[in-house]
């Protein structure tokens, strides 16, 4: 089997409308993260993920998260094959790190190391 998605995010404008849409859509219930973005785990979904505001305004958007081994080797790959590292690697709560890749038509997706 390959890598598997383990987590997701969904940004928006105004974080605290965003969690309140979720929660009345689907019963979704949050656990507070803080920091500058008001990050939200999601408790209830099923997949890890988490909701937040984009940095200054900036446009919306959904971004899943892959599992891999190795991200320093999955950013090498993913590179290789004509993707660009946005972010990261970044250190993550439980000791693992994670990063934001674009792909080569322009789609944002995340690589996590747990």
């Amino acid at each position: 089997m390959g890598n598997q998605v383990v987590h997701f995010q969904i940004i928006g404008k105004h974080a605290p409308s965003l969690r309140e849409f979720y929660e009345k859509a689907f019963d979704w219930k949050f656990n507070s993260v803080g920091g500058p973005a008001d990050y939200s785990l999601v408790e209830n979904a099923g997949l890890s993920g988490g909701i937040g505001a984009c940095p200054e305004g900036g446009p919306g958007h959904v971004t899943f998260f892959v599992a891999v081994d190795d991200l320093a080797s999955a950013l090498s790959k993913i590179e290789s094959l004509g993707a660009k590292n946005l972010s990261g690697p970044w250190p993550i709560p439980n000791g693992g790190q994670m990063a934001t890749f674009e792909d080569p038509q322009g789609q944002t997706l995340g690589l996590v190391q747990q």
